[in-house]
């Protein structure tokens, strides 16, 4: 088994057994609020846990950065970053739509996604190697199969997916004698909003705060797909710098599943209020 094949097979298998697990837990927990706002439960520790075990068992010189531990970026060419439940406030409530994600970088920029969807059993990876020079595999699948965005005519039918900060943020710049290009969807977990691009589902997606744990996984996948990806904040996103703290640090971003695209959506969603990058 070569590496990156070494790497599926990881990601495939660690993501099942977490999901298993998670499936029968949904819906039956509480959560608690976090200094940022946001929701956790103890399945969102315990996948984190779990994940961060397996990782440092398979791959014991690899870095990791997860949302749930330390948010540093380590000085480690191979580095692991983890969303072990995105979608918690879905996961708790009931609502069906939730994921676990792995993305790996090399030095500082991501290869490699995975993100798995245990209640619609869906299961999606990519490989993007861009300017990193190394010799590996290149698209993207969901569930084998693969994956390539939609070049096509905007209609009112299509579909655009928005998270909750970016309407908000949208609302008070929209007039309302504009009406938006897209038929407007919100699936409340990050890594799903901007995979619909991937499958054709939608046109673009738009998230206003994503954090870096939301991104590492579906850069790979979305680029080995085809989508355009425009970062907000006008600057580039990798390589990330070892020793930055990045738990506070947003990546707004627009996706879109083709560049034709970009005239259309770029002014309704360039508004969304950004937050300066690292240094």
């Amino acid at each position: 088994m070569d590496f990156w094949q070494q790497v599926l097979s990881f990601a495939t298998l660690t993501a099942q057994r977490v999901g298993e697990e998670l499936l029968q837990q949904f819906g039956q927990v509480s959560a608690v609020e976090k200094q940022d706002g946001s929701l956790v439960t103890h399945w969102d520790r315990w996948s984190d846990d779990y994940i961060r075990t397996a990782i440092s068992s398979t791959f014991p010189h690899h870095g990791l950065l997860s949302e749930e531990s330390d948010h540093c970026f380590p000085n480690q060419d191979w580095v692991w970053i983890i969303d072990p439940l995105d979608g918690t406030t879905n996961f708790a409530m009931g609502v069906p739509l939730w994921a676990i994600s792995f993305g790996l970088f090399y030095q500082g920029t991501p290869v490699f996604g995975y993100v798995h969807v245990p209640p619609l059993s869906q299961s999606f990876h990519g490989f993007w190697g861009g300017t990193s020079g190394l010799t590996m595999p290149t698209g993207s699948f969901l569930n084998g199969q693969l994956l390539h965005t939609k070049d096509t005519s905007v209609t009112d039918n299509h579909l655009f997916s928005f998270c909750t900060r970016s309407i908000c943020s949208l609302q008070q710049t929209w007039g309302r004698d504009r009406t938006f290009p897209c038929k407007i969807r919100m699936f409340g977990v990050a890594t799903y909003n901007m995979l619909t691009v991937s499958t054709g589902s939608t046109l673009g997606a738009v998230e206003a705060t994503p954090k870096i744990w939301d991104i590492g996984a579906v850069w790979s996948i979305l680029h080995g797909a085809g989508a355009t990806w425009i970062h907000l904040n006008h600057h580039p996103i990798f390589p990330l710098l070892p020793g930055v703290d990045y738990g506070n640090v947003s990546f707004p971003s627009l996706v879109l599943a083709h560049p034709n695209l970009t005239p259309i959506f770029l002014p309704w969603v360039d508004p969304v209020t950004t937050q300066p990058m690292a240094t």
